[in-house]
């Protein structure tokens, strides 16, 4: 049986828009069907405006839909992906995630495999809790936790953290160590479906 992978996210300024489509390029690689949304943005256009970065990852996602509920009961796992924002997940994220009441309260989001990345300006920029709350989220939800852990050596290589794949972003805006972010974050993402799919064939 196919895995039906959403991967739902928030970017400003590009990070996490590059970290989600590596995950997707290996999702499909390992046979799941993807869906990659975003979340709304909530911020003004002076603030975006404001960030040439910010103005840029805006117009070249312009195409990419925004994320509903449906895709939410279309999947059988997700993948969550925020910036930090002050150590928590951004708000446009928890946004959509607090608008679930409905199917949370039907247990509709209930026995669904999520695992999730997040990234910060600095390697002590928060992206840890970032994606522990994330994952308080999905425990109200029901829903089963695949963390990174420590399965893959490519974990360590991109900075050891085994809640979930973390990137940290110099002064200019440039991922650091991208090309292990890149493969811990397709390792994680392969254990994700792998792990999914094995509990849809059973």
């Amino acid at each position: 049986m196919t895995t039906k992978l959403l991967i739902a996210y928030y970017s400003s300024t590009g990070t996490g828009t590059q970290m989600v489509n590596w995950a997707k390029e290996a999702a499909e690689a390992n046979g799941a069907e993807v869906r990659l949304r975003k979340v709304h943005e909530l911020a003004p256009d002076v603030a975006i405006d404001s960030n040439p970065a910010w103005r840029k990852n805006v117009e070249a996602s312009a195409d990419i839909p925004e994320v509903t509920s449906d895709d939410l009961l279309w999947a059988d796992a997700y993948i969550f992906s925020s910036p930090s924002r002050f150590g928590v997940m951004a708000s446009q994220l928890k946004q959509f995630f607090d608008l679930q009441g409905g199917l949370w309260a039907q247990g509709k989001l209930a026995n669904k495999f999520v695992t999730a990345f997040s990234s910060a300006q600095n390697p002590n920029g928060g992206q840890e809790q970032v994606i522990q709350g994330i994952y308080t989220v999905m425990q109200h939800w029901g829903a089963i936790i695949v963390p990174a852990g420590y399965v893959n050596p490519s974990t360590f290589a991109a900075g050891g953290n085994p809640y979930g794949t973390s990137a940290s972003i110099d002064g200019e805006g440039n991922m650091l160590k991208a090309a292990e972010v890149k493969a811990a974050i397709q390792d994680q993402t392969k254990r994700l479906v792998e792990v999914t799919s094995k509990y849809l064939s059973e």
